[in-house]
């Protein structure tokens, strides 16, 4: 039987990359497939989130991809929807859909649209937490879009509904230290999540997080590097940290439309999406010579888990 602590969100959540079809529907067979080869390479659960591309979705069809996603999970790990939206209203409409579904948390980034005061900010966080019996992740998402969310925002929370209630995923930089800010404003109790692609992972880790939400696109690598922190053997950390940091350096040069491009691309390469199609219109694309240095160490990476195993 699980311990109580186990059963609380934590561990590696990627996530997942929504395929489409040539019509833009989305592809639910590349997207099974997606979420079989996530739980079979070790993740703890899924989520969609920012990368899944839900800013462009529209409302029917990031609903469509949540029910998809619930049911194919089948209870084998968490599943994380993000509902963030630009009223109170939608945004509560999304969460209550997903614990309807069955989901284990929502996530929600604030509006960005409308640029809110702290105490703004904490009203709709905490609307879209009492209107639920699951727990909320609170997003900074502002390495992408929005402003940074305050401390103070972050602890008003905490105290209202508990850590057992409310997760954390800053975004701001800089990350590690603002993520030990909350950790000790918090006396430890924030459970926080680290979302940098990687790149800050294992700083981030050193620092205290439960857990990690990176792109699927580089999952193994994750995976291995995650255990090996557990584990505290420094060399494949660092094996397997650096090629992964090289990568998301390239992908966080386009913002958003970086990752996308880039994640996708990798999906595609690996054998597990048809595609790279990005709901339009999307501002970057890969040229052939960021293309080949993504190549390499993508080889690099694959080397060293085979090394590693």
């Amino acid at each position: 039987m699980p311990s109580p602590e186990n059963e609380l969100l934590h561990g590696v959540l990627p996530v997942l990359h929504t395929p489409f079809n040539d019509d833009y529907s989305i592809d639910r067979t590349t997207l099974e497939r997606e979420i079989d080869w996530a739980f079979q390479t070790g993740a703890d659960g899924v989520v969609i989130a920012m990368v899944s591309e839900i800013l462009r979705l529209g409302y029917h069809g990031r609903r469509e991809l949540a029910s998809f996603v619930c049911q194919s999970v089948q209870g084998r790990g968490f599943t994380v929807i993000s509902v963030g939206a630009e009223s109170i209203r939608e945004a509560l409409e999304f969460a209550t859909h997903a614990q309807d579904l069955g989901a284990s948390a929502v996530m929600a980034i604030p509006p960005v649209a409308t640029s809110l005061n702290g105490a703004k900010t904490s009203e709709y966080f905490a609307a879209i937490a009492r209107g639920l019996s699951i727990p909320l992740v609170v997003q900074d998402a502002s390495s992408y879009v929005g402003a940074a969310i305050d401390l103070a925002v972050y602890m008003k929370l905490l105290d209202e509904f508990g850590e057992r209630r409310i997760f954390f995923k800053p975004e701001a930089s800089p990350l590690g230290p603002n993520l030990s800010k909350l950790r000790d404003a918090s006396n430890g109790k924030a459970r926080i999540f680290e979302g940098s692609g990687g790149i800050n992972l294992v700083d981030c880790y050193r620092r205290g997080i439960v857990g990690t939400m990176p792109g699927t696109d580089l999952l193994d690598g994750i995976v291995a590097l995650w255990r090996a922190l557990q584990a505290g053997d420094e060399d494949s950390i660092y094996r397997l940290s650096l090629p992964i940091c090289a990568m998301t350096a390239l992908q966080l040069q386009a913002g958003l439309d970086g990752f996308l491009a880039i994640e996708k691309y990798l999906m595609k390469k690996r054998g597990l999406f048809k595609n790279t199609l990005q709901i339009q219109p999307c501002g970057w694309q890969l040229d052939m010579e960021t293309t080949a240095e993504v190549d390499r160490l993508f080889q690099l990476l694959q080397l060293r888990l085979t090394v590693t195993d």
